[in-house]
């Protein structure tokens, strides 16, 4: 297959775009086991960072109190040749503060609705919900990217 590794990576600036096109985001976080815990959350991206919010009695947050390491991917695509996404290694930052989770819990909320005014609604559950959740800041350590349009398609595919 024609391409190197670093044909198919994304630009810093193409990791920006797409990560700000997407809106769910696959989490590992480190079991009191060892083994991995995946779960899959809306999020927002906030100075380049993904930022979501989640209930603090969680078996993610547990894990994270114990073991901040996470792993992070973004992905899309179905064939081959559309797959393309962001996978981020770093370590998870918890906002136990109101009115930054109220904030997190906002703007994902408006994201999930995209990009629609919540209303008075929206923000009072948004409020009932922030008393209950943490917000989780991803603190990357390393990033790796691909899209697998950069390599064209076979013949016969396009």
């Amino acid at each position: 297959m024609a391409g190197s590794r670093q044909s198919v990576q994304l630009t810093e600036a193409e990791i920006e775009e797409f990560l700000g096109s997407q809106m769910k985001v696959q989490v590992a976080t480190v079991g009191a086991d060892g083994a991995p815990h995946l779960t899959t959350l809306f999020y927002v991206l906030d100075e380049g960072k993904i930022v979501f919010w989640t209930y603090g009695s969680s078996q993610k947050v547990r894990n994270l109190r114990r073991d901040p390491r996470v792993t992070c991917l973004v992905e899309d695509g179905v064939d081959y040749f559309e797959l393309r996404g962001v996978s981020i290694t770093g370590k998870a930052r918890l906002v136990e503060d109101y009115d930054e989770i109220k904030s997190i819990g906002s703007r994902v909320m408006a994201r999930m609705a995209d990009g629609a005014d919540l209303g008075e609604l929206g923000e009072d559950l948004v409020s009932k919900q922030a008393h209950k959740r943490v917000g989780i800041v991803i603190e990357p350590d390393k990033i790796a990217s691909w899209d697998h349009r950069k390599l064209g398609a076979l013949p016969g595919q396009g």
